[in-house]
């Protein structure tokens, strides 16, 4: 038996959508992680992207445990003398709810030019409304509609 190894034209990635309200920061990241890198499909390999597309809604309704809200600080440097710059967690959510979950999930990535590949197959949204509703793939009938949107409520739909 040969050892399969997958090929470029052999991976279908798929559209999954997550809502972030109520969620906690940390285990968010590290499920959206988990399906951009596609650990958890029989096509794995690490040297190719295998992951899936991961549309994040309600990024602005995430919370964080503890005293974190108010703790929580970003840094980032511009490489020249005197340029650390620095700022808050409650000052990213409300200016940009969206680079909160970019930076968390981004850390959970690869350090490469293949996290780099993985991280623009991540959609975050602030709010409700995407413009990947194509994607879906929601279904024509009534009955599978209906079951479609009570997945969408429940947190993740897979397609």
């Amino acid at each position: 038996m040969k050892t399969y190894s997958p090929k470029a034209a052999d991976i279908k990635p798929k559209w999954h959508v997550i809502d972030a309200s109520g969620r906690t920061l940390g285990r968010l990241a590290t499920e959206v992680a988990t399906l951009l890198i596609g650990k958890r499909k029989t096509t794995y390999a690490p040297y190719i992207n295998t992951g899936d597309f991961v549309i994040v809604v309600n990024a602005s309704k995430v919370k964080l445990s503890g005293n974190k809200a108010k703790q929580k600080v970003y840094y980032r440097h511009s490489n020249y003398p005197g340029g650390l710059k620095s700022v808050s967690y409650e000052k990213l959510i409300d200016s940009d709810p969206t680079r909160v979950i970019e930076y968390a999930v981004r850390g959970m990535m690869p350090q490469n030019h293949l996290g780099r590949a993985m991280m623009k197959r991540l959609k975050v949204y602030a709010d409700d409304n995407h413009p990947h509703k194509a994607q879906l793939e929601i279904p024509e009938s009534g009955a599978a509609q209906k079951k479609v949107r009570e997945e969408v409520k429940g947190g993740i739909v897979e397609r």
